[in-house]
């Protein structure tokens, strides 16, 4: 008689700044992952982005080698996806590939940090009346981080973020910052 053992699910909760493993696919039940990788150089280079309630299927993900890694504190449940699954995820991971690439394109440098600010707050924050919200905070993601992200350095990041609060673009509201609606506006405006 063979005894077969019941199927469990790994589940892991994560630190910021931890590893997580890359041979696993996995559902984010709290938190933010980032998948990075790296040039010959040693240049890392943002492949990914996850919030809650995402899925990451690493063995699909277009850059290898991958390195996953959680931007804050994170709970990741393991996840077996179907073909569906695989497929609506790479058409994602692509989108998102695009993005980032054309995100590290813009020019000048001060046009390329705010459009990212405005990705992410559109991803993984919301939009109001006063402007769109951008959970840097929550996400935990630091000046380094968003200067690797859109191919800065990370004097320059801390430089424009400081320019941004003193224009009044970026405000401080509870734990978290918002983009304000008329600094969209014109940033949008001076666009070719």
């Amino acid at each position: 008689m063979l005894l077969s053992m019941p199927d469990r699910c790994l589940q892991l909760s994560l630190g910021a700044g931890q590893p997580v493993p890359a041979t696993v696919s996995w559902r984010l039940e709290a938190g933010y992952l980032r998948a990075s990788s790296w040039t010959d150089q040693a240049e890392i280079f943002t492949v990914g982005i996850w919030g809650p309630g995402e899925s990451v299927i690493p063995e699909l993900l277009t850059m290898q080698p991958v390195e996953l890694s959680a931007l804050s504190s994170v709970r990741v449940s393991e996840w077996l996806p179907d073909q569906g699954e695989r497929h609506s995820f790479s058409i994602a991971h692509l989108q998102q590939m695009s993005m980032l690439l054309q995100l590290s394109r813009i020019r000048p440098a001060d046009v390329r940090l705010f459009n990212l600010l405005m990705w992410l707050g559109r991803r993984f924050g919301d939009d109001s009346p006063k402007g769109v919200r951008v959970p840097l905070e929550e996400m935990n993601l630091t000046h380094r981080q968003m200067a690797e992200i859109v191919s800065m350095s990370r004097v320059t990041v801390t430089k424009t973020l400081g320019q941004f609060r003193q224009q009044g673009w970026l405000i401080k509201e509870g734990s978290s910052d918002l983009l304000a609606r008329s600094a969209i506006s014109s940033i949008l405006e001076a666009a070719p």
